[in-house]
């Protein structure tokens, strides 16, 4: 049997749904806009958010994509059978059209009928209900009319088949699963696919977001009921194909041989040597989309650039463990270019920036590596006993990026031993702190359409004009986060503003508010849009509506987020800090007062 390739799945996805009246749409950016929630883009359903409270998308009310999207709170995980730090969504929505009738017919239909899997080889699993919303009788009664017996449908608790909220309110609601049967013996009694015994391999995910979580804890029926699908590139690949594992499927292959074919290495060989490769294809194909993004960003100690820091140094050590020669690297996203340009061309318009920054971040960390063997040496000269704490070991992992086992080999040379245990309590202590920081900073939830946030967001394109008059035309933004006390930018600029820019670029902000404008709101073309003089990242795929919000003369964006309705609204808007962001990014703190 023929393979099918990434190229074909997407294809057939897109063109199934767009024969039911879905509009196409393209991929967001990797880097949220104005959104302080996340860092990166996590799901189809991200970029949708405000779609799916109510505001009107220009493309109607039916929606399909390839969203592409990175989640790194595994990435410990990445070296196994399917985890990737990035991947490839595909999804379809109802923004308040159609519900689980024809949601649940349209699903039976693309498994079976265009991905021609066995039916009985489908497991299907629905909210078991609970005291908060009832037991999703619905959608099992439309699986048994699509011909999934009884046995393979699967009710199950909110941790299992419930969404939602993205933040501590907002919309939610039960989803139901689908799973692949492998035909493995059940592990025992009750299993089923909650198990993690690997009979069952989750391949889609139909979400209904009927419900409205309040503040106190109840939960109220939306006005607009939507869906939300969301089923995974790689991982399909992998199970229609019959792979081990997602770095088979043809989106890794080339990468994972050439990995091959300069260290000598045998893919599959052991356990140790297979991690090493999947860990280095995976984490460089990241980097290349994080850098090579329309809203790109480069190495540095915080936020995006942090993780990105993180992914390519964790590919060097990797990459050392196998042999790879220095600049190799760049030689692998420079392929993982050529893989994706057919669907992702910004790639190939910066292949020479993806090559130059990761060149630049291996050769620190190459240099960051030297000094952590100086401190290593320094360490071991001030040990009473003959044992290198945990917190030592682990401080070494952490600031020069000293994996465990590296710690461990160059102790034992020395005749020490290192706490191993010490360092996995020290580990998990640190995982603890930025699991917590992580759900602080997903606290106000992807819908944190607050009138502050609103005003803010409408001073952050009052500002970003105001850059293009006092700096020049060529400012463009790099990235914005927004909370309810602050707003910050970033911004492609090559060296720091002087104090008098600065003043200039607030009194410009400050003259647009008084002069109370009216925040107009249109939808046009993309094409319309850059023909008019708005600002925005144009997409590659013209003719895609979008929409505008201009205020007077003086501004004029592509934006989807909340606004104000007249500039008079904001307050007095003050330029806290100035700073660099990254090489050629500098980053701006404001705030209303």
């Amino acid at each position: 049997m023929e393979k099918l390739t990434s190229v074909q799945l997407r294809e057939k996805w897109l063109n199934f749904f767009k024969e039911r009246g879905h509009a196409v749409i393209p991929s967001s950016s990797l880097i949220p806009e104005n959104d302080p929630t996340v860092l990166f883009t996590t799901a189809g359903m991200h970029p949708l958010v405000p779609y799916l409270l109510g505001a009107k998308h220009p493309a109607g009310k039916r929606l399909t994509d390839v969203q592409i999207c990175v989640r790194t709170g595994d990435i410990d995980e990445v070296g196994d059978a399917t985890h990737c730090t990035f991947f490839e969504m595909l999804g379809n929505w109802s923004l308040g059209d159609f519900f689980k009738k024809e949601m649940i017919k349209w699903s039976y239909e693309f498994l079976t009928e265009v991905l021609k899997i066995d039916v009985n080889k489908l497991a299907v699993s629905v909210f078991e209900g609970d005291e908060d919303c009832p037991r999703d009788e619905e959608s099992a009664a439309l699986w048994k009319e699509c011909g999934i017996p009884g046995d393979r449908i699967f009710y199950l608790p909110k941790k299992n088949n419930w969404w939602g909220p993205a933040g501590i309110t907002g919309p939610c609601g039960p989803d139901t699963e689908m799973f692949i049967d492998t035909g493995r013996p059940k592990c025992g009694e009750h299993c089923s696919p909650a198990c993690d015994c690997g009979k069952y391999i989750e391949i889609w995910n139909d979400v209904f977001m009927q419900y409205n979580k309040q503040a106190d804890g109840s939960y109220v029926p939306l006005e607009q009921k939507n869906v939300d699908t969301g089923m995974g590139l790689e991982r399909t690949l992998c199970i229609l194909n019959g792979y081990r594992s997602v770095y088979e499927t043809d989106l890794f292959a080339p990468v994972v041989n050439r990995i091959c074919e300069l260290t000598g290495a045998v893919y599959g060989e052991d356990e140790q040597t297979t991690k090493a490769i999947r860990i280095v294809a995976d984490h460089i194909r990241t980097a290349t989309f994080i850098i090579g993004d329309v809203r790109g960003v480069t190495p540095s100690n915080v936020d995006q650039g942090y993780v990105l820091r993180r992914l390519i140094r964790r590919a060097v050590r990797f990459g050392r463990v196998l042999g790879l020669g220095d600049g190799v690297l760049s030689e692998l996203a420079g392929m993982y270019v050529d893989i994706y340009k057919g669907e992702y061309g910004y790639l190939a318009d910066n292949a020479e920036k993806i090559r130059s920054e990761i060149n630049k971040e291996e050769e620190k960390f190459r240099a960051t590596l030297q000094q952590g063997l100086k401190e290593f040496e320094k360490v071991i000269t001030h040990i009473p006993t003959r044992t290198v704490s945990g917190k030592t070991a682990f401080r070494l992992y952490d600031t020069f990026g000293f994996p465990l086992e590296m710690t461990v080999e160059l102790a034992k040379e020395k005749g020490f031993e290192v706490d191993e245990a010490g360092y996995a309590a020290a580990f998990e202590e640190h995982q603890k702190r930025s699991q917590a920081g992580a759900e602080q900073k997903f606290k106000g939830g992807l819908a944190d359409n607050t009138e502050a946030t609103a005003r803010l967001h409408t001073a952050t394109h009052l500002m970003h004009a105001a850059l293009g008059k006092v700096l020049g035309g060529e400012v463009r933004q790099r990235g914005s986060n927004i909370t309810a006390e602050r707003l910050r930018f970033d911004f492609g600029f090559d060296r720091p503003m002087t104090p008098e820019e600065i003043k200039e670029t607030e009194k410009l902000v400050n003259d647009a508010i008084s002069a109370a404008l009216p925040v107009v709101c249109e939808e046009k073309t993309v094409a319309e849009a850059k023909a008019e003089g708005a600002i925005g990242i144009f997409d590659s795929k013209y003719g895609e509506k979008v929409k505008v919000y201009s205020m007077g003369d003086f501004s004029k964006e592509i934006c989807g987020g909340p606004h104000a309705a007249n500039t008079s609204e904001l307050g007095r808007f003050r330029i806290v800090k100035e700073q660099s962001s990254s090489a050629g990014v500098r980053r701006i703190k404001a705030v209303l007062e």
